[in-house]
């Protein structure tokens, strides 16, 4: 302890000129005064405090003052940050004070006054809430109005249209709004409106509308024997202006029965004022329409009266006042008048009419003019003869046609009574009234007897064939009773059989014969005939004739049928009855019968029974004795005559037919044919046959063909006839069969000819065909020439592979070989026409290769060619070309293509200490378009180089290795760490992966790819300080995970959680380590995650929901010490630092100027590669983990330049700004090629950003020349200063 007053005297001297020599920093001229909007937001950047320093010095910035709380600062870079909002309307100035200070001198102050720039935040407001006015509603419309109402902008209400009390509405309530001109507010104009008052205006009304009635229809009914005075209805009309309601006063202005009502002028009150009666009203529908006006008792507001009118409707109901009376008239031509009344009628009817017949000439109309009930009648019958006769309708309404009927037929007798008398009674239903009309009723005399005759059958006789006018009868007549015309008797025979061969005379009633030969007792031996006796009244009877007609000898006797007998030669014998009769009397000479045989050329072979008529043949018939011309037919004469005086005969033909038998065989012209036809030539004749036959008949000499031998059903042969016992066979192919010469050259065939009962007896004959051959077979492909060809693909193979065979059974053939189609397939897909040009097939069938170097395995491993075979010399009928043939070629891969990396998206990251091995860091793919060993792929390591940040490179074995897996065709290279790696180590990890594949034969192909491994090393590991434990922070892992990797845009790497093992000196009770890492490899630092926390509200919400308190790096948190050794630690460091500046003394006064200039070049190098606005704290690069003098950036690829001397005046300004000066207010010294756009003040962060995006924002781009010295921050305005 005594050594330390001899130190200090020692060392002071040294510490006298060092103090000396440093000068206070200064705050540049414009830092006085700044203006921000009131509308910036908290936390984005208001102003940079900047000062100067000669010796380049740290500085500490600071504010202070009574509105210091409207700003944070950051001290060692002078950026201030707005931590309160502003409010132009509550302070729109005042004044901090900012200061800086270098450690070395006192704190240098200086007062700013902030002015506050008014923003467009707030709306207008209006004076009062409450509004309201009264207007008139007869204002003059304005046409083409679109609002009833328009505001001015001095606030003034004007009326836009017209307003009606009534139909519109008496009162309106209007929404106003007041909004300012707009102005700038958070950076873009802003219009502000006031919230809403409303306006109330009441509608004055005014007398402009007529009155207007209740119910828009009025009707009401009245009895038509109602009294003078009687209320009927009441009507009712008001005002059109409610507002004003002016008394009316009620009239009727017309009427359709002017006087029968009247209406109170007061009240509206329509009543009955004189006698009504409905049935004055028929043709109005009983209906009477009264006008009634409504007049207003004071003008409208144009002087005119304002009234209004409606029709009312007064139905006037029945009243039974009327009795039916009774009319001569039709109910269609009657006028119902009083004097046209009828109480007396005629009417005509024959005698005995049948019942519901009506009397003629009646024209009898009831008609009772009341309605309804009232107007219904009954109708009943009287008088002296009314039992004979009815009346009809019995009820009726109002009017009705009446009709007198006959009831009783019998009572309705001329002889008894020719005139008839009935009374009509017509009684109202309801009162009882009658009315009653006489009917006299006139009867006409009938003709009601007939005419009889005294026998109902007379019996008569007369011979056949008696002379017209023979008398039959003249002794029949009939009597009739009646006189006159009525009693006069005509004569008729009725018609049926016989009427036209007799006659009758219509006075004497005189039968005679009236058609001689229609008179034959062989048609008809009896006839029944009526005869009809008729009076004038056209009432007549009958009586029956039968006249018997007698025989005499008029017929001839008649053969029954033809005589056609047909039998067999040799064999057959003739036995047939003549079949006679004679239609005279039976069992009389007149039908005797007699049979004979007349002569002719064949009648001795025959014989007759005179009396039986039995023809028979006297001994065996030959058919070939018969005239061949005959037929075989032979014609007889039979002679038939009866007995009669004189005697009648006839003659009949009898035909015998010798049928011919089949005695003979058929005979051919030859008996050995020969004949040629071409091959495939379908239904052709082939030859002609002839036979003939003997017998004559066509049954027993018609002549069939049949074909038999080998071939036969290749064939048919149809007969025809040539003549009577002549045919020839035509030999013919089908139609669905042609003949191959190639499968038969020849057929040999017998041909049959044979009757149809020829008994199995035929003929046969020797028919040879032979077959002329035709080129119709299409030629084949041999199968076995088109197996597979396998081919080497990129010209490994030339000239002919194969050939194609073709063949052809025809005798003469031409054979030719053709290509169809090639079909190009790569995996069983079609790829289309790029292997067309790779082979050709020659019409020999040869196969070769075109273009052997095109052939490509990759694009094609299929050709398949489609050949067919065309014979030449083919028939033009029948197919030339065979069926299509396939040929495969197989094209067999080579090894021509080396393997190629795909390309990949990714960034590699190892943070040693969390890496373990045998864990996968990194992976490769890759492919190779070759196939089977062709494209199997093995991946090795073939180095390993670590890069080191100060750009060192150092060679390692064995530390990685790769192992290969392949999905599909694509092989992936997983690369494992063998070893654990040192976490001090701080660089990038260069592996070069090898693809090599594996051919069956030949050279192997290979590729590589250099991969970069990016390390984090440890100070870059963070610790985060929580309030829960250590178990509540794991179960919460992921949900800290997630929120800290939303805030940060990185990948959040836990390494360790463990409780707090000091807690009473810590915050929080357990802490979590963790790396936060960029996707290129770079990390944040413990104040970029502070400030990106900071920024994002909802990360940090969820975060402190989470427990957390305290954000540190390991190294601040772990090295805390107790306060003594703190202490001891500072006191050695100042010691060594009083020493070190004892001895640099005299080097540091003999090089500072020196030292100076070189600082200043350096610090405008800097400058000079860094953007405007950014001071970087260290020598650390944001968003990458890179630290170098140089401040190269692989990940950024930016250009590294030398820092070479470069010679500088000494008047330069660089000799007097420090190197600790370039903060967010620094200018560029010298040009620059790069131009660095600015980021938009206060934008918001994009997705993922880096961090050096942040720090980079806000710089200035130079302009190529020196500039003075100016400021980058909006909040300074150098040139008002």
């Amino acid at each position: 302890m005594m050594g330390w007053p001899w130190l200090s005297c020692l060392l002071l001297p040294a510490l006298v000129v060092s103090v000396a020599a440093n000068t206070a920093p200064m705050f540049a001229a414009n830092m006085s005064t700044v203006s921000l909007p009131e509308d910036l937001p908290v936390g984005a950047e208001a102003f940079w405090l900047v000062a100067r320093d000669q010796e380049n010095d740290e500085l500490e910035y600071g504010i202070s003052g009574s509105h210091a709380y409207f700003f944070s600062v950051t001290s060692n870079t002078g950026e201030v940050k707005l931590a309160s909002l502003l409010d132009y309307e509550t302070l729109y100035w005042f004044a901090i004070t900012i200061s800086v200070s270098d450690s070395y001198n006192n704190r240098v102050q200086r007062e700013m006054q902030v002015i506050v720039e008014d923003r467009n935040d707030n709306a207008p407001v209006f004076q009062s809430i409450s509004f309201s006015t009264n207007v008139s509603e007869v204002i003059p419309a304005t046409e083409g109005s679109e609002y009833l109402f328009r505001i001015l902008p001095n606030g003034s209400i004007i009326l836009n249209g017209s307003l009606n009390y009534n139909s519109k509405s008496s009162f309106y309530q209007l929404e106003l709004k007041a909004c300012d001109s707009g102005g700038l507010y958070d950076n873009r104009t802003v219009f502000q409106c006031s919230s809403s008052v409303f306006v109330s205006i009441s509608v004055i009304d005014k007398p402009d509308l007529d009155p207007q009635f209740v119910r828009e229809f009025y009707s009401a009914s009245v009895a038509e024997d109602a009294p003078q005075g009687t209320s009927v209805l009441k009507v009712e009309a008001m005002d059109g202006d409610r507002g004003i309601n002016d008394p009316v006063i009620y009239s009727i202005s017309n009427s359709t029965r002017p006087g029968w009502f009247d209406i109170g002028k007061q009240d509206g009150v329509i009543t009955v004022n004189s006698p009504l009666d409905r049935e004055q009203l028929l043709e109005e529908d009983e209906e009477v329409q009264v006008q009634v006006t409504a007049t207003e008792m004071h003008p409208n507001i144009h002087g005119q009266e304002a009234k209004a009118s409606i029709w009312v409707t007064l139905r006037v109901t029945d009243v039974n006042d009327h009795v039916p009376e009774f009319y001569n008239c039709s109910l269609q031509d009657c006028p119902f008048t009083p004097d046209e009344t009828q109480a007396n009628f005629t009417g005509y009817v024959d005698e005995h009419a049948s019942t519901r017949i009506p009397i003629e000439d009646l024209a009898m109309v009831v008609y009772d003019p009341d309605k309804g009930n009232n107007g219904t009648f009954l109708l009943t019958l009287g008088g002296p003869d009314a039992e004979a006769f009815s009346v009809s309708p019995q009820r009726a309404a109002g009017s009705v046609d009446v009709q007198v009927l006959v009831r009783e037929p019998s009572l309705v007798d001329y002889e008894r009574q020719s005139v008839m008398l009935v009374q009509v009674t017509a009684t109202d239903s309801v009162s009882g009234s009658a009315s009653v009309a006489s009917v006299t009723i006139h009867l006409r005399d009938t003709n009601d007897h007939r005419p009889t005759f005294p026998l109902s059958m007379y019996n008569l006789s007369v011979f056949e064939h008696s002379a017209v006018g023979s008398v039959v009868t003249d002794s029949i007549h009939a009597s009739d009773p009646d006189t006159g015309e009525g009693g006069h008797v005509t004569y008729s025979l009725l018609p049926g059989n016989g009427a036209d061969i007799f006659a009758v005379d219509p006075d004497s009633g005189r039968v005679t014969v009236r058609d001689r030969e229609l008179l034959d007792r062989e048609k008809q031996a009896v006839y029944y005939l009526t005869l009809q006796a008729t009076d004038g009244g056209n009432l007549s009877s009958s009586t029956t004739l039968q006249i018997h007609v007698l025989d005499v000898n008029d017929n001839s006797p008649v053969v029954s049928g033809s005589y056609n007998i047909f039998v067999q030669e040799e064999e057959g014998n003739v036995s047939v009855a003549i079949q006679a009769h004679d239609n005279d009397q039976p069992d009389t000479n007149n039908s005797l019968l007699h049979f004979s045989l007349l002569p002719s050329l064949y009648s001795h072979n025959f014989s007759v029974d005179p009396d039986k008529g039995i023809l028979r043949n006297l001994g065996p018939l030959d058919r070939e004795a018969i005239n061949p011309t005959l037929g075989g037919r032979i014609v007889l004469s039979v002679n038939v005559s009866d007995s009669g005086e004189p005697a009648l005969w006839t003659t009949v033909s009898v035909t015998i037919t010798v049928e011919d038998i089949n005695d003979n065989l058929p005979i051919f012209n030859q008996s050995r044919y020969s004949f040629w036809v071409r091959e495939r030539d379908p239904e052709v004749q082939v030859g002609v046959v002839e036979a003939w036959d003997a017998d004559q008949t066509e049954a027993n000499n018609r002549i069939s063909f049949s074909l038999s031998g080998s071939g036969a059903n290749n064939f048919m042969v149809r007969g025809s006839v040539l003549g009577s016992g002549q045919a020839a066979g035509r030999l013919s192919l089908p139609s669905d069969v042609s003949l191959d010469y190639e499968t038969q050259a020849s057929f040999s065939l017998i041909v049959s000819a044979e009757n149809v009962d020829a008994q199995g007896h035929e003929t046969t004959a020797e028919v040879l065909v032979a077959v002329e051959d035709v080129n119709d077979v299409p030629p084949t492909l041999d199968s076995a020439s088109l197996q597979g060809i396998r081919v080497a693909e990129n010209g490994s193979q030339h000239g002919i592979l194969g050939n194609v065979v073709a063949q052809d059974r025809d005798t003469m053939s031409q054979v030719e070989v053709q290509l169809v189609n090639v079909i190009c397939t790569k995996a069983g897909v079609d790829v289309g026409s790029l292997c067309h040009g790779w082979f050709s097939v020659l019409a020999n069938g040869s196969v070769f290769i075109n273009q052997s170097e095109a052939i490509d395995y990759e694009a094609c491993d299929l050709v398949t060619l489609v050949v067919r075979a065309y014979d030449v010399t083919t028939d033009p009928r029948f197919q030339a070309y065979s069926d299509n043939g396939s040929l495969p070629i197989t094209i067999e891969d080579v090894n021509d293509n080396a393997p190629y990396f795909l390309p990949e998206d990714k960034t590699f990251v190892i943070i040693p200490e969390l890496v373990l091995p045998n864990q996968q860091v990194a992976s490769v793919r890759a492919r190779d378009d070759d196939s089977g060993n062709n494209a199997a792929i093995l991946f090795s390591i073939l180095q390993v180089d670590f890069i080191a940040k100060d750009g060192a490179v150092t060679a390692f074995q064995g530390f990685f290795r790769v192992s290969t897996s392949s999905e599909a065709s694509v092989f992936t290279g997983n690369i494992d760490l063998l070893t654990s790696l040192d976490s001090t180590l701080q660089g990038t990890y260069q592996v070069t992966v090898k693809a090599q594949d594996n051919p069956s034969e030949g050279l192997a192909q290979e590729a590589s790819i250099t991969l970069n491994l990016f390390t984090v090393d440890q100070s870059y590991r963070v610790r985060l300080q929580f309030s829960l434990s250590k178990e509540e922070v794991g179960a919460n892992s992921e949900e800290i995970k997630a929120a800290l990797a939303q805030a940060t845009r990185t990948t959040v790497y836990i390494v360790d959680i463990q409780d707090i093992a000091s807690p009473v000196r810590a915050r929080g009770r357990s802490y979590l380590d963790a790396y936060f890492v960029f996707s290129n490899g770079s990390a944040l630092t413990l104040d970029q995650l502070n400030m990106m926390i900071r920024n994002d509200q909802d990360s940090l919400t969820q975060l402190l929901q989470l427990g957390l308190v305290v954000l540190g790096s390991q190294e601040s948190q772990e090295s805390e010490s107790p306060d003594t050794l703190r202490n001891v630690t500072i006191g050695l460091g100042v010691a060594l630092l009083l020493v070190i500046v004892i001895f640099s003394t005299i080097i540091m006064c003999t090089q500072k100027s020196y030292q100076r200039k070189l600082r200043a070049v350096k610090a405008a190098k800097e400058a000079r590669k860094t953007a405007v606005g950014v001071m970087p704290p260290g020598s650390a690069i944001p968003g990458t983990n890179v630290y170098n003098t140089e401040r190269a950036n692989p990940m950024l690829n930016l250009p590294a330049k030398d820092l070479g001397f470069e010679s500088q005046s000494s008047s330069s300004d660089l000799d007097h700004i420090s190197i600790n000066s370039l903060d967010d207010n620094s200018v560029d010294l010298e040009n620059r090629t790069q131009e660095i756009k600015k980021e938009p003040l206060n934008g918001p962060m994009g997705p993922d950003p880096e961090p050096w995006n942040s720090e980079l924002s806000g710089r200035k781009a130079g302009s190529g020349q020196k500039e003075e010295l100016a400021f980058t921050n909006l909040g300074l305005d150098t040139t008002d200063l």
